[in-house]
């Protein structure tokens, strides 16, 4: 046997973190081990499948794909073998030693130490292999590639290294025993492994293969035998009749293609026929992947052809706003040996990603739209985890927009809470009579677009206004311009416009105090030349002096602000001052002159600091305020 010499590597520095963590967090849950190494052998078989169709030489001379699951109670082991691909020595050292998903620091920075959390948060990470951890104090992987000859067996006490060496082995594929720890021989069982099995692996579409057992009289006991027996169903769950097919049957699945450990939120199984043929079977997950963010992230729909898998996170199979949705999607159309490039030109992956798109579409619309209080609920949960990606859609699928408006949700003055609980139906149907504009207010807090300047007219009047405070929120306002027949406004842009929800009585009084107050704004105009655009009277304040608004066709101040924190530029456009007639400073200052300009700056830098934005020179600011106050105090 050529080859290495034996080494001994130290684990990437996340992977010796996962497994302090993962042994502590999940050891309530830990007969999961079990359904994540067949998971894992699963996947090894379907690539070998994938590989062989243009190499079929992979096969060599054993060509049922098969898993076997053994123990010896005598060494306390228990392994799992497969005849999948196999890993490579580099292989080996890459997959078992290294996490390679991106975010992973990230993901650790918010792991706490509290047991209860932390298994939550690294169920969502997946940890797969790693599982095996749980209940063994060493693991060995001993694993040929199909078409090699060099096999490697890699071993490691779970520690901060491990061990890889070349060996011979004769059959392709990969074998992991588990040296189990002191205390875990209840998994040294024949009945546990297979309830195990029947209940996390039972969907798994390769036989899984324990040894049979049979009663010895004169022993008085069960005995194993020579001969296998499949354990599972070992038929894919997607093709089986949706009656015959259990919850838990369904949740176990989505746990084996997400590497989710909590159960789905809803899903969808459906056999497609027409002009594209094939079978889908979706879920959305109850809870957002720590790399939810990451828009260049695979999707999570795995691909076959005639029940033969193709492959994973096949992206082109639905849009980037559901890049959350988890599952299978099985065509009878396609080639087998379609590639990522044939799948971005096929007609076929077009219409399947049209019809799953609307296929989750209508399982949230199912949700959203629910009597029953439970799934408004899950809807609730939906749109906390996973809202912020969902008004993507807005910008991104024009032919969807409506069906994706529909089921966005607001906070807004309505109940003045930061859940986002209000559809824009829900706002339409509460809206004042001869309301012709559905009104919102951006703002980077919930606690600033609350208590925003802008809003006091509308309290006053009893209008609601919606409260946009996430960062996605401005950019899906250029996309999302009217609600069945009512225009978005912001209430921080323009000209007010009340329409009918203001009498003739009050727009001639308006008119009337604009006349008034046309020398102070001329003046204000002059002091403020080179902060403000405008000067001019405002009636949507009651309680504020001044705000600030944008022009109806420039970027608000919120978004500038957001684009300037990120680094991006924005067009340096200068806000309009309104000022408030009826506020008593606003009075004084049409008969101040001694300190006039000192008075106007105040004014624009107290709205400014209102709505949330930064002084240019806030050192003149403070100087001004205590100017003002010590003379007020003599």
């Amino acid at each position: 046997m050529a080859g290495h010499e034996k080494q001994t590597l130290g684990f990437q520095a996340e992977v010796s973190q996962l497994l302090q963590l993962m042994i502590h967090s999940l050891y309530s849950n830990k007969e999961i081990f079990l359904r994540e190494l067949i998971s894992n052998a699963s996947d090894a078989a379907d690539k070998l499948r994938f590989e062989a169709l243009d190499n079929p030489a992979l096969l060599e001379s054993d060509p049922d794909l098969q898993i076997k699951v053994t123990f010896d109670k005598e060494a306390r082991t228990i392994t799992v073998s497969d005849n999948g691909i196999g890993m490579s020595r580099d292989e080996a050292i890459s997959h078992l030693g290294t996490i390679a998903k991106s975010g992973t620091k990230e993901f650790f920075g918010k792991l706490s130490g509290d047991q209860q959390k932390d298994a939550a948060l690294i169920g969502q990470f997946g940890v797969g292999f790693y599982s095996g951890f749980i209940v063994a104090d060493k693991i060995s992987v001993e694993t040929r590639r199909a078409g090699d000859s060099a096999a490697v067996r890699w071993e490691s006490a779970g520690a901060g290294d491990f061990s890889i060496e070349d060996i011979d082995k004769a059959s392709r594929g990969t074998d992991i025993t588990l040296h189990l720890r002191e205390g875990e021989d209840e998994f040294l069982s024949a009945w546990k492994l297979k309830s195990i099995i029947r209940t996390y692996s039972d969907h798994i579409s390769l036989p899984i293969l324990m040894h049979k057992e049979e009663w010895d009289e004169d022993k008085k006991e069960q005995v194993i035998k020579d001969e296998f027996e499949t354990v599972n169903q070992a038929s894919a769950l997607w093709a089986r009749n949706k009656n015959d097919i259990t919850e838990q049957q369904y949740d176990e699945f989505y746990k084996h293609v997400s590497h989710d450990f909590q159960a789905p939120l809803i899903h969808t199984h459906n056999r497609v026929e027409g002009r594209s043929e094939y079978t889908q079977l979706l879920y959305i997950p109850s809870r957002a992947p720590f790399d939810l963010w990451d828009r260049n992230k695979r999707g999570g729909i795995k691909l076959y052809v005639k029940r033969v898998f193709i492959m994973d996170d096949a992206e082109q199979l639905m849009p980037v706003y559901l890049r959350f949705v988890k599952g299978v999607i099985d065509s009878a159309d396609l080639p087998l040996n379609v590639s990522r490039e044939i799948l971005q030109e096929s007609r076929d992956i077009k219409v399947i990603r049209e019809g799953s798109t609307k296929r989750v579409l209508g399982m949230l619309e199912e949700l959203a739209n629910a009597d029953e209080a439970e799934k408004k609920e899950k809807y609730q949960l939906f749109w906390k985890e996973f809202g912020q990606v969902l008004k993507e859609g807005v910008g991104e699928d024009a032919v969807n927009k409506d069906r994706i408006a529909k089921l966005i949700r607001f906070a807004s003055t309505h109940n003045d809470s930061d859940s986002q609980t209000v559809s824009l139906a829900d706002y339409v149907a509460r809206a004042k009579e001869g309301q012709n504009r559905i009104y919102y207010v951006t703002a980077e807090s919930f606690a600033a677009a609350k208590n925003s300047p802008h809003l006091e007219i509308f309290r006053k009047k009893g209008v609601e206004v919606l409260l946009l405070t996430d960062r996605i929120d401005e950019w899906m306002l250029s996309f999302l311009s009217d609600f069945e027949g009512k225009e978005l406004t912001s209430v921080a842009k323009g000209n007010l416009d009340l329409g009918a929800l203001e009498d003739e009585a009050e727009k001639q009084q308006h008119e009337q105090t604009q006349t008034d107050y046309v020398e102070l704004v001329g003046k204000m105009k002059t002091a403020l030349a080179d902060k403000a655009k405008d000067v001019r009277v405002t009636f949507r304040l009651t309680d504020s002096p001044a705000c600030l608004v944008a022009d109806e066709h420039e970027l608000s101040g919120n978004l500038a602000r957001m684009l300037k924190a990120a680094g991006q530029a924005a067009p340096d456009a200068k806000p309009i001052l309104e000022i408030n007639p009826d506020h008593p400073l606003v009075q004084r200052l049409k008969y101040e002159t001694a300190k006039f300009d000192d008075w106007a700056h105040i004014l624009f830098d107290q709205a400014m600091l209102a709505e949330g934005g930064n002084l240019t020179d806030p050192s003149a600011y403070v100087k001004r305020m205590n100017e003002m106050l010590l003379n007020m105090a003599a």
